[in-house]
């Protein structure tokens, strides 16, 4: 009989228990992953939903080349009038990330491919059956869950102006006193566990077909949303060969063009090369090289296959070759027969649309503004946007085996690069993890680095900007780890109250 050791690193308690039990019951580690994101998807209001977009990548046992599932969200609009693009957004600012301006509402809603892309992983290399890893998220949403602290975080900064404005959702977060529901506080929300029922009973085609898709049409046909039945009936999560990627001893495969996180992270990764994370300024250097191209060329590109494949082009030719904040979840498991499964989910920042009667929030996806440079409701639909997630699996030519990944938009691939590099320099997973961290972003105004306020910055040609310890700001990675000699750990970021856990049976 398979083993069931397992290690996993996800972003609440409720998530990696459910991981536990799914491994202790005969599953491994893709049905323990799936069921972990599930319930990071419930229980971590806000900062995700199972209306977003996720991708998963699974590292099978050795002799099995790496794939991701793409189920990330899809431009929608099948057969509407070219006067409904434009309609239904709301355009607010928030303190969160230190100053955002995004759009909300129906029309910020794409199309969701999260439960598509679940089922079809657990399809392919899941043992357990699909109720089962459903059953987890049934079971905390019909119970109530607790806000968590990320979660009290990001909505003390938008529950007014992302959610207060929709009747559903103001109700769903708030107390009877109108006041916003405090970290810890136990969280229900109405009609949540009957949709996740449906989807148990019927698998995810519940959600893109019959009564649910039924009901999310007919909202956002009322208040100028996009989604359409049509949308939802013809959206099917697509599986590529991950991305491959030689960092040291390990070979690692990460998510694939059109998605941009998984390039961008190998790009860096092949720059970093050779230098240590002691190197501030070379890692500062190769975080705004990379990050420079993506803005001016990788973003824009209508061809983002060929984009990505250019920066990879130009990474192998070092840094001279280049010339000079969204909400996620994600949960990393490995097992003990050698499955290695990296889930990566997000909804955007949410648009505060809770379909009426079902529970579900939706994503603003099409209201992020770094996922749409070249404009809003430009794309065709049934076209995927860009997306900065970037779950990563790798294993070594001895037979280590890893998993990884992290949430925090265009910091993802910056927090898993100086892990990467941590890790591949020696430190153990809690280790890397909890060094302090940089990241360049770029504005307007130009490059400038934000850090921890512990780590040692040498003098840098960019402006700088100090943030606390530990903050949420630079992601929240989770990794699990299986040695050669069958040795499991694993590692969570306290920067967003992460939880990791083994166990052997």
């Amino acid at each position: 009989m398979p083993s069931t050791g397992i290690a996993v690193a996800a972003s609440n308690t409720l998530a990696v228990d459910a991981a536990l039990a799914l491994a202790e019951a005969g599953g491994n580690a893709v049905d323990a992953g799936l069921a972990a994101i599930l319930v990071a998807m419930v229980c971590e209001p806000g900062i995700c939903s199972p209306a977003g977009g996720a991708f998963v990548t699974v590292g099978p046992p050795a002799g099995s080349a790496p794939v991701t599932f793409d189920g990330n969200v899809e431009m929608p609009g099948r057969g509407l009038p070219a006067d409904a693009f434009g309609q239904g957004l709301r355009e607010v600012t928030t303190e969160y990330g230190g100053g955002l301006t995004m759009t909300v509402g129906h029309g910020s809603v794409a199309t969701p491919g999260a439960l598509a892309a679940i089922a079809a992983a657990h399809g392919r290399y899941g043992r357990a059956p699909w109720r089962d890893i459903v059953q987890p998220a049934v079971d905390a949403a019909r119970s109530g869950f607790p806000m968590g602290g990320a979660s009290a975080y990001y909505l003390g900064m938008v529950h007014d102006v992302v959610y207060g404005w929709h009747p559903d959702s103001h109700g769903a977060l708030h107390a009877d006193d109108g006041q916003l529901l405090a970290a810890g506080a136990t969280v229900r929300i109405p009609h949540l566990a009957d949709s996740l029922e449906l989807i148990a009973d019927y698998g995810a085609a519940a959600f893109y077909r019959g009564d649910l898709a039924k009901a999310i049409a007919a909202d956002m046909a009322e208040y100028g949303g996009l989604v359409t039945e049509a949308d939802l009936a013809a959206y099917r999560p697509v599986e590529r060969p991950a991305l491959a990627v030689p960092f040291g001893s390990w070979q690692l495969a990460t998510n694939p063009p059109p998605a941009i996180g998984g390039p961008v992270l190998a790009a860096m990764l092949i720059l970093m090369e050779g230098r240590l994370l002691d190197d501030v300024a070379g890692l500062a250097a190769v975080q705004e090289a990379v990050l420079r191209y993506r803005l001016e060329h990788l973003d824009l590109a209508v061809d983002r296959r060929a984009a990505a494949q250019r920066l990879l082009d130009l990474a192998a030719t070092g840094l001279t070759g280049l010339g000079g904040p969204s909400s996620t979840v994600h949960v990393s498991t490995v097992d003990a027969d050698g499955y290695a499964c990296a889930v990566t989910s997000s909804a955007g920042y949410g648009s505060g649309v809770m379909t009426p009667g079902t529970g579900l929030w939706l994503n603003n996806c099409l209201g992020e503004p770094e996922l749409n440079r070249r404009g809003t409701h430009v794309l065709r639909p049934g076209e995927r946007l860009p997306s900065n997630m970037a779950p990563t699996v790798g294993r070594t030519a001895g037979g280590d085996v890893l998993a990884i990944g992290s949430p925090g938009a265009d910091r993802i691939t910056t927090a898993l690069l100086q892990v990467l590099v941590g890790f591949g320099g020696g430190l153990d997973l809690a280790e890397a993890i909890a060094r302090p961290r940089l990241h360049v972003s770029r504005s307007a105004a130009g490059p400038a680095v934000e850090h921890e306020d512990d780590l040692g910055l040498p003098s840098l040609p960019w402006p700088t900007h100090a943030r606390g310890p530990a903050s949420m700001y630079f992601g929240g990675v989770g990794a699990a780890l299986r040695q050669a000699d069958g040795t499991l750990s694993a590692a969570a970021d306290p920067r967003r109250e992460g939880c990791a856990a083994t166990s052997v049976n």
